[in-house]
């Protein structure tokens, strides 16, 4: 099975399967942060159309941080994921102390990207969520249970690479889903990436005002 050179290449790829999004006045594209900026601003770029960040922030299970057991997102929207929490046994004290430093992380991070900006009108709009992969699909219900309270017309998930089970279960919370890979042994997201290093704030700092600037088009 195929691999992404890097996040750019699969930003490219994922675009051409919406092409259908194309040239569009209703459409904008929400990328999560970091890692989904520059699959994003690829996305915008070939769609023509805007770009900009939905701050969504992973509850790491304690001692297996990498592993999410819920999410938060802008509006005070918090996604729980029953199964790893039953599983692991892990308490409200817990989730809350999580949640708690997550919080805090997701208000540094509005404040760094957006400023006193507001998020767009998303108000009967088309919304394309882009991330650079899916492992739970917990941050992702986040940020589509976050985005209900803004109306859009439609809402569509993007992502290079998910576990094909999530993919389905995404496609019962929103009009449409596109996953280009979807393994059955899917073991993480960084797996089908030849590159997958970090994305920094400054790299997504760069890319939000190359498109704020007119330069994705």
């Amino acid at each position: 099975m195929m691999r992404f050179e890097n996040r750019r290449e699969a930003g490219h790829m994922l675009a051409e399967s919406l092409s259908a999004y194309a040239n569009r006045t209703d459409v904008v594209v929400l990328a999560l942060p970091r890692g989904g900026v520059p699959v994003g601003f690829e996305v915008a770029r070939a769609l023509n159309a805007p770009l900009d960040v939905f701050v969504v922030r992973k509850l790491g299970t304690p001692g297996q941080e990498e592993l999410a057991m819920g999410a938060i997102a802008s509006g005070g929207v918090r996604v729980l994921n029953d199964e790893v929490i039953r599983s692991f046994g892990i308490t409200d004290l817990q989730i809350d102390r999580v949640a708690i430093r997550e919080q805090w992380e997701l208000e540094r991070r509005e404040l760094a990207y957006r400023g006193n900006r507001p998020l767009p009108d998303l108000l009967n709009r088309t919304v394309i969520i882009v991330d650079d992969g899916l492992a739970t699909g917990t941050t992702m219900r986040a940020a589509v249970a976050a985005l209900r309270s803004y109306n859009p017309a439609r809402t569509v998930v993007a992502v290079p690479a998910a576990p094909a089970d999530i993919c389905d279960e995404l496609r019962a919370e929103v009009d449409e889903v596109f996953c280009l890979i979807t393994p059955e042994v899917f073991w993480a997201v960084g797996a089908w990436y030849e590159d997958f290093s970090q994305t920094t704030d400054a790299e997504v700092h760069v890319l939000l005002e190359r498109t704020f600037l007119g330069m994705a088009a």
